[in-house]
């Protein structure tokens, strides 16, 4: 009787978690089309989410905008809109592993103390990166759209050009600190509900296929944590630095087309470029240069 009733709890089990794969599937596939997938006022233009007055060809938002929606900025040459900077304090804190059913197997955190940090609000973007090119500290990068996350960096050269801006990658246990918060939060914004509209994923063959890649950085604010750090799940995977200092992507990226590559603790090794690869910086807290300085004035 008890392995009858054992087995036929794991058949429950398994039938459950297929039709809560397929209501997933089905929400976010009724949102491919939903003009709220680009969130933050920016509007849906084939498979990109671009600004006002933009149009989209080669999979890129062409064009002056008429406008930037609120917390965005025209980016110089007037070609596009990219998320201001900005920068959130943590007071750090404890990291508690969150050690449910969809971690089995998989490289999860472990429990740490970390100390207090600042991290970057956003990836760092094509924008961000010309002032480093500009002051001759970073290595020359064609940007199609200045509001778009750099990527095919590899983690030594993001490290270098987060010590231009006065900071550095962030360690894994700070950016999963970011990521999970003190409750060990399954994605970014939370236990459930990994939809088009919260992420850039699956874009190019997956649940959210339009035929897209990389958008602008900041344009899912649905998928926003708490304290307002974005992409953390999507768009662009990011480096950060292991104890033993291997760097290791963190996040997924718009490739990703499964949850469990999109989960606050997935992670991918290796150092070298890549297109779905970005970063963010980390700033110590004493030494925290003030967010203006980031995009000095023109």
């Amino acid at each position: 009787m008890q392995r009858g009733a054992a087995v036929g709890s794991a058949i429950m089990g398994v039938v459950t978690a297929a039709l809560l794969g397929v209501v997933v599937v089905r929400l976010a596939e009724a949102e491919r089309g939903d003009p709220a997938r680009c969130g933050r006022g920016l509007v849906p233009v084939e498979a990109r989410c671009c600004a006002e007055g933009q149009t989209a060809a080669n999979g890129h938002c062409q064009g002056a905008p008429a406008s930037c929606p609120p917390g965005f900025h025209v980016t110089d040459g007037n070609n596009g809109c990219a998320l201001d900077a900005r920068r959130v304090a943590f007071e750090g804190g404890a990291l508690t592993p969150n050690n449910d059913w969809q971690t089995e197997g998989l490289n999860v955190p472990h429990a740490a103390k970390v100390e207090p940090f600042v991290l970057d609000a956003a990836e760092v973007t094509g924008e961000r990166w010309q002032h480093c090119i500009r002051a001759g500290a970073c290595r020359e990068i064609t940007t199609e759209e200045p509001g778009l996350p750099v990527t095919n960096v590899d983690a030594k050269e993001a490290e270098k050009f987060c010590r231009f801006e006065g900071g550095r990658l962030p360690t894994s246990e700070e950016w999963l600190f970011a990521a999970m918060g003190a409750e060990g939060r399954r994605f970014p914004w939370g236990a459930t509900g990994l939809v088009c509209r919260r992420a850039v994923f699956g874009v190019e063959h997956g649940t959210c296929a339009k035929g897209g890649g990389l958008e602008i950085a900041g344009s899912r604010a649905d998928g926003a944590t708490p304290e307002g750090i974005v992409d953390l799940s999507g768009n662009a995977a990011e480096w950060t630095t292991e104890k033993d200092g291997r760097a290791v992507a963190r996040g997924g990226s718009y490739e990703s087309t499964s949850a469990s590559e999109l989960t606050s603790w997935s992670v991918e090794s290796g150092a070298a470029r890549a297109a779905h690869v970005g970063f963010r910086c980390a700033f110590s807290k004493e030494k925290l240069v003030p967010p203006e300085s980031v995009l000095p004035k023109q």
